[in-house]
């Protein structure tokens, strides 16, 4: 039977999910309207300077709260905890204002896995930072390569993401649409291959700075990336008057494309001081952050770029999680992804999930999988083409060598999908 969509009765204490900590807040809140299930997180920041929930957190919550019908949320007096009972997805057009503290790339990350199991499709304006370096993805890299991976189950006509203003931090000012359509079921995933690097884009922006600053991105760039692959395009946009903030910023965005259509992504955007509470880790950000020179912070990004793709897999980094949670939300069929090195949040919302939908993982070594697989080819083969497996062993080789890096290395991942079907849409 297909799992049912959450439900607005309230469930008895036993049933709801504890957690500790304010880390994976928002995966967790996704995770918990998608299952219907109520969670109590406690201990946030109880060991802090300042101790409870941040602004930007908040903030969060109230969008949650926009967004859905039937959520309630108790926030205790000190901040250190809070209960969140799910309510029902309706869809329909929004406005937000998002807090400083965080660019909106924080707060796409919880709507982009929500919004396909609305009543109605999602249109949603967000006020704010597009780009901030080194906690949230940009509204750039959202759009380039966060869409693109709901393409792979199914879920493409009408999604987008329009950035109309830009806002550097820390003033804000800039403004970006999601639109997103609705599913009544995720399709299964299916992506081994991970193919060979074909092309690589990139978008060069910048706000209330010389229009050379995005120029210089582009060639600092392409310095390094001319080494590798041919095939490179990266546009300036370049943004004045109200369309350009209230902040001057600048940053690159960089996306590597595969043979078999695997997306590659990273970014490094200018950084700037900020205001709120969170001061002093901010300062700690900036001493660790590249130098504000274009030249340094193009360098920067392709550097990234590289050990990315350096990790292997299907899938971006960043958006292991988002792949995971589709895979598990998916037809009741088995799913495969190839992925490279798991990361620690990764594997965390492995345990979460488990958690929500009771749904584990097989987890093996690819380069394990592909020897396999070539030994029975080998067998099966004629004994005059061994020849043409050539490339293949040399792949597997490759593929043995990463397995020695630290890390999990490229592994193969497989569940089985719970069949969850977007009741809303069947009531609308």
């Amino acid at each position: 039977m297909p799992a049912a969509g959450p439900s607005t009765a309230r469930p008895p204490p036993s049933d709801i999910l504890r957690f500790t900590s304010h880390r994976h807040l928002r995966q967790r809140l996704v995770l918990s309207i998608l299952s219907g299930r109520s969670i109590r997180v406690d201990a946030i920041r109880s060991d802090d300077v300042h101790v409870g929930l941040r602004e930007y957190e908040i903030n969060l919550l109230r969008l949650v709260e926009k967004v859905t019908n039937g959520s309630t949320i108790e926030i205790s007096v000190t901040g250190t905890s809070f209960l969140f009972h799910p309510g029902l997805l309706p869809g329909g057009t929004y406005t937000h204002t998002c807090h400083l503290g965080r660019s909106v790339g924080y707060y796409l990350e919880l709507l982009v896995p929500l919004a396909p199991f609305c009543k109605k499709p999602l249109s949603i304006t967000l006020a704010g930072v597009t780009g901030d370096e080194g906690r949230d993805m940009s509204a750039d890299m959202v759009r380039t390569v966060t869409l693109p991976h709901l393409h792979l189950f199914g879920v493409a006509d009408g999604l987008e993401v329009q950035i109309k203003k830009r806002g550097a931090a820390p003033a804000g000012g800039g403004s970006v649409v999601f639109k997103c359509p609705i599913v009544r079921q995720l399709k299964t995933l299916n992506f081994v291959e991970r193919g060979r690097i074909k092309r690589i884009r990139g978008i060069a922006s910048s706000t209330r700075v010389s229009p050379q600053f995005a120029s210089r991105l582009v060639e600092a760039a392409r310095s390094i990336l001319n080494r590798y692959i041919p095939d490179i395009h990266l546009y300036t946009d370049v943004y004045r008057g109200e369309d350009a903030g209230k902040s001057p910023g600048y940053g690159l965005t960089l996306v590597a494309e595969s043979t078999t259509g695997a997306l590659h992504g990273a970014e490094c955007v200018s950084l700037q001081s900020r205001t709120d509470k969170a001061g002093a880790a901010d300062a700690a950000r900036r001493e660790v952050a590249p130098a504000q020179v274009p030249e340094d912070i193009a360098m920067h990004a392709a550097r990234l770029l590289l050990e990315e793709i350096s990790r292997g897999g299907c899938v971006d980094g960043k958006h292991q999680w988002l792949v995971l949670l589709l895979m598990v939300l998916g037809k009741e069929d088995v799913g495969r992804c190839r992925m490279g090195d798991l990361t620690a949040h990764s594997i965390q919302f492995l345990r979460d999930l488990n958690a929500f939908f009771n749904v584990r993982f097989k987890i093996v070594p690819f380069a394990s999988v592909s020897a396999a697989s070539l030994a029975m080819k080998v067998a099966a083969a004629a004994p005059g083409d061994d020849g043409a497996d050539a490339e293949e062993e040399e792949d597997v080789a490759a593929h043995g060598d990463e397995g020695k890096r630290e890390g999990t290395g490229e592994v193969l991942v497989t569940c089985v999908g719970i069949g969850y079907s977007n009741v809303n849409k069947a009531m609308a």
